[in-house]
């Protein structure tokens, strides 16, 4: 490996972020005191701790973290032990979420994926239509494949549960998203979860609470990651993942857990292109009078044609909406 300074120079792969330093599963050996010393050669690659050294940014946007989990990166290993990140590789791509809505700083939750993977749940806590479009559409404007899971069906007992659930995974179908049904408890669904995550790279997020820690312990037996239970005052999760962490699947794949949040704010989306981020929007768009339509009030609006005839839910719309008031520093706000 080239030698840099008295230090050596290693690729890998980012597989931990506590905020204050990262794991790199490297790509060649880093040898212990008693492996160096040995005339050994089979010595596997070894996770390191390192720290940042640099100035990364993203397209200029202030980041919480300049460096996500999925990152290919060079890592400067020096005599004593410390290790640093020199360099990350262009990414394929990532998942970006704005720290809060009133943030204008940004926290990237994985980069380099095949697939996103949001686990909602219907009751106890309840997740919102708008921080599920809101993930979706972010999936979208960064060409993510995304997975719907609507985990807690065991607790959907009553036909009204069991009617909200057929027209939530109803919706998402029929707009072209896979929706999975499952219950971590009875293991319904399961099966149809690892066939999703088989041989790629998966970011798993979701509002606290939505039992994400615990469907990902069912689907890798002994990972043992910390549950807790869901607060009966407010009904709302509490926080059990405090950092991004790649694991590897028993069945092939990487599955990236992150930290459960509560909304979901976006960034890096223009007025005029937040349209092409929810799919049916989109596609009724093409017969808008006007090419720069923003399909709030516009006549010959064909999306606003499309919500009165029932062609694209309120929910959707609605969602739509909110991120257009947000897509701006000035925050867009729809004529009344």
């Amino acid at each position: 490996m080239p030698q840099t300074g008295g230090g050596e120079l290693k690729e890998g792969l980012v597989v931990k972020n506590t905020g204050s330093w990262y794991d790199v599963l490297t790509d060649s050996p880093v040898p212990d005191e008693e492996e160096a010393s040995s005339s050994r050669t089979d010595t596997p690659p070894r996770t390191i701790p390192c720290k940042v050294k640099g100035n990364f940014r993203l397209k200029g946007i202030r980041t919480t973290n300049p460096v996500a989990v999925g990152d290919r990166v060079s890592v400067l290993v020096n005599p004593d032990g410390s290790a640093y990140i020199t360099a990350i590789t262009p990414r394929r791509n990532y998942i970006i979420r704005r720290a809060s809505n009133l943030s204008k700083e940004a926290s990237i939750l994985a980069a380099n994926l095949d697939g996103a993977m949001l686990v909602a749940s219907l009751k106890h806590p309840t997740t919102s239509t708008n921080f599920i479009d809101r993930f979706l559409a972010t999936a979208e404007a960064y060409r993510v494949d995304a997975t719907l899971v609507i985990n807690k069906t065991d607790l959907l007992d009553t036909p009204e549960d069991r009617e909200l659930l057929e027209a939530v995974a109803f919706l998402y179908r029929s707009i072209g998203y896979r929706v999975i049904e499952v219950s971590s408890l009875t293991g319904e669904g399961l099966d149809k979860v690892k066939e999703a995550l088989r041989d790629r790279t998966t970011l798993v997020s979701g509002n606290s609470g939505v039992g994400k820690s615990t469907l990902i312990n069912a689907i890798v037996p002994g990972l043992d990651l910390k549950t807790a239970a869901i607060s009966d005052v407010h009904d709302q999760g509490i926080h059990t993942t405090t950092f991004s962490e790649m694991f590897p699947l028993p069945f092939g794949g990487w599955i990236i857990d992150t930290p459960g949040v509560r909304g979901f704010g976006t960034i890096e989306m223009e007025t005029n292109e937040v349209s092409h981020y929810f799919p049916e929007i989109f596609k009724e768009s093409a017969n808008c009078r006007f090419g720069d339509c923003t399909h709030t009030h516009e006549p010959g609006c064909a999306v606003l044609r499309a919500i009165e005839d029932n062609r694209i839910s309120q929910s959707r719309y609605n969602s739509y909406l909110s991120i257009l008031n947000d897509s701006d520093e000035g925050k867009y706000r729809a004529p009344q």
